[in-house]
């Protein structure tokens, strides 16, 4: 039998009503980006812009939380248990050498030749002159911290 689920309205914690437009906003992009015809692109590019609004929402989060100090730890976990940011993302984000990665795809070895992570993740000093480098999983350009 399937949960039922019963009406338990949770109320946003103190600064929520700070932060709902912008998150608002980036939600109505997001299904934008979902209602997006794909005629013409490949598969993998139809969803770059959906990681690419993923990333800008946990991102602006982990900003405010974290850099700016301007939201509660209260708000911070509610946004987490809400699904606003991705909390597996944000924890990246806090290691060493992981404070520009563009989505948790790019770290997957599984996914990618020889074992190895995504070519997004090279610094670019690494690379030959003037080579351009896109991911192929969200369309990063480049998300190493040495870069």
């Amino acid at each position: 039998m399937p949960k039922i689920r019963t009406s338990k309205t949770k109320k946003a914690p103190e600064g929520w009503d700070l932060i709902e437009p912008t998150l608002m906003e980036l939600a109505n992009q997001m299904k934008d980006a979902e209602n997006e015809p794909h005629e013409g692109k490949r598969k993998p590019e139809s969803v770059w812009k959906i990681f690419k609004i993923h990333h800008q929402r946990s991102r602006y989060i982990y900003d405010l939380f974290y850099k700016k100090k301007e939201i509660s730890r209260e708000l911070y976990d509610y946004c987490i248990r809400e699904k606003w940011a991705d909390e597996n993302l944000i924890a990246k984000w806090k290691k060493a050498g992981y404070e520009r990665l563009c989505c948790l795809s790019c770290l997957q070895t599984k996914d990618h030749n020889f074992g190895t992570t995504c070519i997004c993740r090279v610094p670019k000093a690494k690379l030959e002159e003037g080579k351009i480098v896109q991911c192929v999983h969200c369309g990063c350009r480049g998300c190493a911290s040495g870069d």
